[in-house]
């Protein structure tokens, strides 16, 4: 399976364990990876300033992976799929603004894509991919692991756009888990937002959420936490000690994303994963469970 990746900004400039982690783990599962040759932010930041030029900005990424020749989009950050997603749901069904964009994408010579599907890591490894397969290239498995998972919040929301997973009950990131061997566990405040969205203007806030969260997960004796998302990360995992704070607790509980325990599991070595740039105790788990 030949897949075009948009990594959007953070990504390749701040969360460099994600890209690793995805980069070593696809190919050994049959998705080969075609970055795009020219890219810009998805328009996401600009939001509140400019609508139009939201969507233009996400239909010329589209129409940049339309380019490829390829009819599948591969978006790992939640934000950016979140906008794509938006930009392609309105351009299917808004003839005016497309003719616009059209316009604007021709002075490029650039042409936005007839059929294109936009895909997250969590539904293109669950949908794409498939449990069996995973489970069959397992190498190490994670048995004895209890894991809780947190999809975040813009890969399941809203639904009538086309999401990753349910808004209310989304599973595919505990079936991707369990496919590795580990247990995963249900909880009440697993739709619970991270509280990346306020941290540049309500910081105490933010670090509350993304602490009383970690809290309670703790209260559920699991041993870790599983995440798609780069934002959700930076919460749980960069701000995990400043979040411990904002709540007055001692907070301590390993995160990783979902592609490097995959990665784990399949028997690709820690330092490629970028396990050591997590800052929280990823590697005392692995150690106690794997002994290394």
């Amino acid at each position: 399976m030949h897949v075009a990746v948009f990594w959007g900004c953070r990504i390749l400039t701040e969360h460099y364990a994600y890209e690793m982690s995805v980069r070593e783990v696809m190919p050994r599962l049959g998705v080969d990876l075609v970055d795009l040759k020219s890219t810009t932010c998805c328009g996401d930041p600009i939001k509140s300033v400019s609508d139009f030029a939201v969507t233009f900005l996400s239909a010329r990424i589209l129409a940049e992976a339309g380019k490829t020749g390829l009819t599948d989009l591969l978006v790992p950050c939640n934000r950016c799929h979140l906008t794509l997603s938006e930009t392609k749901y309105r351009l299917d069904r808004d003839v005016e603004t497309l003719e616009k964009v059209e316009a604007l994408l021709g002075e490029e010579g650039l042409k936005y894509p007839d059929e294109l599907r936009i895909w997250h890591t969590i539904d293109l490894l669950h949908d794409a991919v498939n449990l069996k397969e995973i489970a069959e290239k397992v190498k190490i498995p994670l048995d004895g692991f209890k894991l809780a998972t947190h999809p975040g919040c813009q890969i399941i929301r809203p639904s009538e756009i086309g999401r990753a997973d349910e808004s209310e009950m989304p599973k595919k990131l505990d079936e991707l888990v369990k496919a590795l061997g580990a247990e995963t566990v249900d909880y009440s405040e697993k739709l619970d937002c991270c509280g990346a969205a306020l941290l540049a203007t309500h910081q105490e806030t933010a670090l509350s959420l993304a602490g009383t969260k970690i809290k309670a997960l703790l209260g559920y004796d699991v041993e870790g936490l599983v995440v798609s998302c780069p934002e959700c990360h930076l919460m749980y995992d960069a701000r995990q000690e400043a979040a411990s704070t904002a709540v007055g607790g001692k907070l301590k509980l390993p995160v990783f994303y979902y592609t490097q325990l995959l990665g784990v599991a399949l028997g690709v070595e820690h330092k490629t994963l970028g396990l050591d740039l997590n800052q929280s105790p990823v590697r005392e788990l692995l150690q106690k469970k794997l002994g290394k």
